[in-house]
């Protein structure tokens, strides 16, 4: 695992709440590093990262389910310790409460959607809040009573402790989501948190990210070859340059035809290649009859997705074992893996459901290659970030995205050659009207500048 040097760092423990990775946005945004890992994380992997605080997420369970998400034993115990502030968010409110004593019940009737807060307590969480808030809620469960030195901070007409604190502890709780920008102050409540509470420094820092990644990536490569699965998008070229920052010419990039890709997609990342990564070693292969093979009838879209994974990594190895007999040991291949990848997989916890399976993270259980991932704690803006600050142009930073299974997941039902082709026809012209810097039309066979253009001549 990665980590910036000195950065000071929030984690948050997911247990399955829709807004989890907001919560994580949102601490980035304030220059500060955020991690999500499961809510059962070992106390061993989460004193690796010497958290400065952490935060509960939400969840659809409740305290009472048989199934519920548990926290790891002695958790509160090493955070009371070594105080370490904690931050309850909804069903993390409630595990808070319940954990501790306080009487969590089922409510009648779930609250969902805007609510008015009455604000009891302005100091530290809610500093500089008004005496109302505009919040969102989403619960069933809620806090009837709190016992010891719990205190309410606030309430709505529904929720009689829609917040508390605990000061000798440094444990708070809120019922509603400050993520979400429907909660007008949010912003304020977890930057209150993450400064005036767990009083962490703005030192997220991108020029740090890629000193700490190019240093980490030289010393597990070491003499070993790399070969990088490149696509031409930004996360795949951001992560083959970081890559060859750290080992040079050690690196291989692989650029895969596998049938299933853009109008001219070849031709266009081959350039984009030549022209802005000059990289040594450069490799097309053409595995588009590989790829349709294992497709042909094949309709579930998560199906189609573990058949794409399993294929690249097939060609990749391959293509491995090809170029040992030339360069030596190729041990690694590289992704272009971000942190979206791993959250809409369900790869940070065990509590998240799947949304769906990318491609790079549906991979055999028996590889011979080791996967290296330079990006996968970074969101899309901070890989553009990185790549503006490693010299890439902007031709590749804002390129059109295009995930590795392609038109595959696009087309609904069973790949053919013929959905294909109207597919591919079909994307040319809603990516050229997506990218041009003035509206157009299709019309008469053709693209058509509207300001060139007799809108009366529309049949």
């Amino acid at each position: 695992m990665m980590k910036l040097k000195k950065a000071d760092t929030i984690v948050i423990l997911d247990f399955g709440g829709q807004y989890t990775h907001l919560i994580a946005r949102r601490i980035r945004e304030f220059s500060v590093y955020s991690e999500i890992l499961s809510h059962d994380v070992s106390l061993d992997r989460l004193k690796t990262l010497e958290p400065k605080g952490v935060i509960l997420s939400g969840g659809p369970s409740s305290v009472f389910d048989e199934s519920a998400p548990k926290i790891s034993d002695n958790f509160f115990e090493y955070c009371t310790a070594g105080e370490i502030p904690v931050l309850g968010i909804c069903y993390g409110l409630q595990l808070i409460a319940h954990e501790f004593g306080n009487k969590v019940v089922s409510s009648l009737d779930r609250e969902y959607g805007k609510v008015l807060l009455r604000v009891k307590d302005k100091s530290d969480l809610f500093e500089g809040l008004s005496d109302e808030e505009t919040i969102w809620m989403s619960h069933g469960d809620k806090v009837e009573s709190l016992i010891g030195e719990f205190e309410i901070m606030g309430t709505s007409d529904n929720c009689p402790i829609a917040a508390f604190k605990n000061s000798s502890k440094k444990l708070y709780g809120i019922q509603f989501h400050p993520e979400v920008h429907h909660t007008e102050n949010g912003t304020l409540i977890l930057r209150n948190f993450v400064f005036k509470i767990c009083k962490c420094e703005p030192n997220w820092q991108m020029d740090d990210f890629i000193e700490s990644s190019v240093n980490d990536l030289k010393e597990r490569i070491g003499s070993s070859g790399v070969i990088m699965a490149v696509s031409g998008g930004v996360d795949s070229s951001v992560a083959a340059t970081l890559i060859h920052e750290a080992v040079g010419d050690q690196l291989h990039c692989i650029f895969v035809d596998n049938g299933l890709l853009r109008k001219d997609e070849v031709i266009e990342v081959q350039e984009l290649f030549k022209k802005h990564l000059h990289f040594k070693h450069f490799y097309t292969v053409d595995a588009s009859e590989l790829f349709l093979g294992r497709l042909k009838g094949i309709i579930d879209p998560e199906e189609k997705r573990r058949i794409i994974g399993h294929a690249f990594i097939e060609v990749f190895e391959k293509k491995a074992e090809e170029l040992e007999k030339e360069f030596g040991n190729i041990k690694f291949l590289g992704q272009g893996t971000i942190a979206p990848d791993r959250i809409e997989s369900g790869a940070t916890s065990r509590a998240s459901a799947v949304i769906k399976s990318h491609h790079n993270l549906t991979l055999p259980e028996k590889m011979k290659l080791q996967v290296i991932e330079p990006l996968m704690y970074l969101y899309k803006d901070e890989v553009r970030l990185v790549g503006k600050k490693l010299g890439l142009p902007n031709v590749l930073i804002t390129r059109h995205p295009f995930p590795g299974p392609s038109l595959a997941i696009r087309i609904v039902g069973a790949v053919t050659p013929e959905k294909l082709r109207i597919l591919r026809e079909a994307d040319a012209i809603v990516v050229v009207c997506s990218i041009s810097t003035h509206q157009v039309c299709w019309c008469d066979g053709r693209l058509t500048n509207l300001q060139q253009h007799d809108p009366s001549s529309h049949r």
